[in-house]
């Protein structure tokens, strides 16, 4: 019985962990169709800046929940208004560029940081299931993606922000004709893409140490998560991440942690292949 409970909340902490990971890029992506390829290193600056406050003496839940979500969707808005907003409508132009900006961040927090690894201790201690040992910071990450989708889905649903974007995203002639600035409300949906990744980053800072490659490890499992959730931002996100996060964790612990990796790689070539728009174009199509 123990066993099964830690089964089920290690699935359920993946699940927290790839819509935490995947939330910043679904928007950008489902709603505006630019690929990120610089999400990474966007959700690795919220696990430096965490990092770096805490060292600083400032409150752990102050820098994660707030300081790292500000400074990476500052970071974000700067990007969009001198890159991104250049390239809106190519596609391939825009990965390059992003791919590039990875780059770059990586190297400068080479500079900044060095090439080692640094971190921050956990501000929850583990607690005892049965005979298992448990990490109590699992719970706090699945809290705060369990929030952060629900306030999503009210900003999105019941605001007149969240309705204006989506209104803008599939007809910016309307929104423009409606007295709205399109390229406006690109920016901060750019912007907002970017806090969440920052948020992220900053949540996921104590659970593990960072390097400036850290950013790949997140772009991998962020990116299968949104391309096979499809457009729609929460259904798709949420959908891909039960599906991925439940394969990861059952093959990991019915064998090793790399083999549930590569099954949940070969899932998401399956998925694909099958559905092509994704899951929420098969199944949620008016989902948001």
């Amino acid at each position: 019985m123990d066993y099964t409970a830690v089964v089920l909340l290690e699935i359920v902490y993946m699940i927290a962990f790839l819509v935490l990971t995947s939330a910043g890029l679904a928007v950008v992506f489902g709603m505006m169709r630019v690929i990120n390829l610089a999400h990474g290193e966007f959700v690795m600056i919220g696990g430096y800046t965490t990092i770096a406050c805490a060292k600083a003496g400032l409150n752990i839940y102050l820098a994660m929940l707030v300081i790292s979500p500000l400074v990476v969707g500052l970071f974000g808005l700067i990007v969009e208004r001198l890159v991104v907003r250049h390239l809106y409508g190519r596609m391939i132009d825009t990965m390059l560029a992003t791919w590039g900006l990875s780059l770059l961040m990586v190297g400068l927090v080479t500079m900044i940081f060095g090439n080692t690894a640094v971190s921050v201790p956990a501000p929850i201690p583990g607690y005892q299931l049965g005979e298992f040992q448990m990490g109590g910071y699992n719970l706090f990450i699945i809290a705060v993606a369990t929030l952060m989708v629900i306030c999503l889905w009210l900003v999105l649903r019941f605001t007149r922000l969240g309705l204006v974007a989506r209104g803008a995203m599939q007809s910016a002639d309307v929104a423009s004709s409606l007295g709205y600035n399109p390229k406006m409300v690109y920016m901060w949906t750019f912007a907002a893409g970017a806090a969440l990744s920052g948020l992220a980053g900053g949540v996921l800072a104590p659970l593990t140490g960072l390097l400036p490659s850290s950013g790949g490890a997140y772009i991998a499992k962020a990116f299968i998560t949104v391309i096979t959730g499809g457009a729609a931002v929460i259904a798709g996100t949420l959908s891909s991440a039960v599906v991925f996060g439940a394969i990861n964790q059952i093959v990991s612990f019915g064998s090793t942690p790399v083999i549930g990796e590569i099954a949940m790689l070969v899932l998401a070539v399956v998925l694909l292949r099958l559905m092509p728009q994704g899951i929420t174009g098969r199944f949620f199509r008016n989902s948001a």
